[in-house]
C-alpha cells in the first residue's frame, strides 16, 4: 500500500525557517518523482517544487525560488522541503504526492498521482 506522511509543519514567524519532510513506504520509492504541493484557504492546490527519482532534476515555482530547496534520501525513502525567509503569503496546507510519472518540468498537482500525504500546516505569522 503506497503512503505518504508528511511532518515538520508548524507555527513560524516571518523571516524564519521549517524543514518539511515526505517519508514514504509501500512502493519502490527510487522509481517515483516527488513533489510538494499547497493548498491555502479558498485557493487552489499549486506546484511548490518537484524532484525527479534521482534527485539529480528539480523545479521551483517562482515565488519560493531562492528560499525553498527540495531534496530526497533514496535510503531512507525521505524527501524534504527546506523553506527559509519564510513569508505571510507561504502559509498553506502542505502535500507531497508521488507518482512515476509526475512532470517535474511543470509540477502540477493530479488527483490521479499514485499517492498523496495527509497534509501539514504551515503558518507564517507575527
Amino acid at each position: 500500500q503506497l503512503q505518504l506522511v508528511e511532518s515538520g509543519g508548524g507555527l513560524v514567524e516571518p523571516g524564519g525557517s521549517l524543514r518539511l519532510s515526505c517519508a514514504a513506504s509501500g512502493f519502490t520509492f527510487d522509481s517515483y518523482a516527488v513533489g510538494w504541493f499547497r493548498q491555502a484557504p479558498g485557493k487552489e492546490r499549486e506546484g511548490v517544487s518537484c524532484i525527479n527519482s534521482s534527485g539529480g532534476v528539480t523545479n521551483y515555482a517562482d515565488s519560493v525560488k531562492g528560499r525553498f530547496t527540495i531534496s530526497r534520501d533514496n535510503a531512507k525513502n525521505t524527501v524534504y522541503l527546506q523553506m527559509n525567509s519564510l513569508k505571510p503569503e507561504d502559509t498553506a496546507v502542505y502535500y507531497c504526492a508521488a507518482d512515476p510519472w509526475l512532470a517535474v518540468s511543470t509540477c502540477q498537482p493530479d488527483p490521479r498521482f499514485a499517492s498523496w500525504g495527509q497534509g501539514t500546516q504551515v503558518t507564517v505569522s507575527s
